[in-house]
């Protein structure tokens, strides 16, 4: 089987595809916009850049002409796009089939949401695929909006070797609450340092742990600076993937108060790495965390409900060991990579059977 992926080629998930897909002996190449090309990732996958020659959207209908140039010499059995409402309109522009279309999140939830034109490009889009793809049921309820078309659901998933508990010491002596996510404004980052300031005052021995780097970052560090915990905050910067599994499992409880989440799966590589979770009642996340199971899941993010879920877990040693011992089992029997990636290669050999039968 010979697949082309149409992705943003600096993504940890385009990658992730790419190599279990090479690991399964299928030829594999990643064509990317030449503004989202890892050199690192091309290492180890075969990747085509596609020049963008004017801003944003603009270089759209040249940028259809270069990939059914590829396509032509390629010949891929299946071509997968990757985010709607860029990769997958440029993919379908090109009428190249069998078409599969992968929406993420922003590109379902809000890009169509904005203007009709954008409701239009996304309608298009998702039409002229022959399977359209949702890691979570709730994305594939909101992209159902688009479309009269089935939607199959293909979580993440995470990978449990690496994934998992590590055995390090912790004590009550000091509770460490965190997050791991781009440092952006969706992912309720600054009602988490907000209701740390207020917990941090009834409980002194805690410290606010946040993994990862983004466009907020010096917004955030100046908050905890004006409200007193800069001494109690630690921002890592930019962490590779493979070393994001040794900071979950230094932290007691893991926040994720997004105001919008297409899937999770920070919030599943937490449960693997046996923390319990506390997030917040939106997109996926009711889907990948089991309250009062392997977490808590709080009605939005405002920063008093993420106190009194935090000073719950923190006053209940057993609780947050109940809740991270599940939360590895849930994760095993549900989000193991290598089981929701053989899904995704399942579906593209019925495809192609299907089209070996016409």
């Amino acid at each position: 089987m010979k697949i082309l992926l149409f992705a943003p080629g600096n993504s940890v998930h385009t990658h992730k595809w790419a190599m279990f897909y090479q690991s399964k002996g299928y030829q594999v190449i990643v064509v990317t916009f030449s503004n989202h090309f890892s050199p690192e990732n091309a290492k180890e996958v075969e990747t085509l850049q596609l020049p963008k020659f004017l801003p944003r959207k603009l270089s759209y209908p040249t940028s259809v002409f270069a990939l059914k140039r590829i396509l032509a010499d390629i010949q891929p059995d299946i071509f997968h796009a990757h985010y709607v409402s860029s990769y997958g309109i440029v993919a379908a522009l090109t009428n190249y089939h069998p078409l599969y279309i992968s929406v993420w999140g922003s590109d379902i939830y809000h890009f169509p949401t904005t203007n009709i034109i954008n409701r239009k490009i996304v309608e298009y889009a998702l039409n002229h695929a022959d399977v359209i793809c949702s890691t979570s049921y709730d994305m594939a309820q909101e992209t159902r909006k688009y479309t009269d078309k089935p939607v199959e659901i293909t979580p993440f998933g995470v990978d449990l070797s690496k994934f998992k508990p590590l055995g390090l010491t912790k004590t009550d002596e000091m509770i460490t609450i965190g997050t791991a996510k781009g440092l952006t404004e969706v992912y309720g980052i600054s009602n988490l340092i907000k209701a740390f300031a207020k917990l941090e005052k009834e409980f002194p021995h805690s410290r606010l742990l946040i993994v990862g780097d983004g466009p907020k970052r010096a917004e955030y560090e100046a908050l905890v600076e004006e409200l007193g915990i800069a001494h109690k905050a630690t921002f890592t910067g930019f962490v590779a993937n493979s070393e994001i599994p040794y900071y979950i499992n230094q932290m007691d409880i893991f926040a994720l108060p997004s105001y919008r989440e297409s899937f999770g799966v920070a919030a599943v590589e937490a449960q693997a790495c046996g923390v319990p979770v506390v997030v917040t009642n939106v997109g996926g996340l009711p889907e990948v965390v089991d309250h009062e199971v392997t977490g808590l899941i709080i009605p939005d993010n405002h920063p008093d409900h993420l106190v009194q879920a935090f000073k719950r877990l923190i006053l209940d040693e057993s609780l947050r060991k109940k809740l991270g011992a599940n939360g590895v089992r849930f994760v095993q029997e549900r989000y193991d990579w290598i089981e929701n990636a053989n899904r995704m290669v399942a579906l593209y050999e019925k495809t192609l059977r299907t089209i070996r039968q016409k």
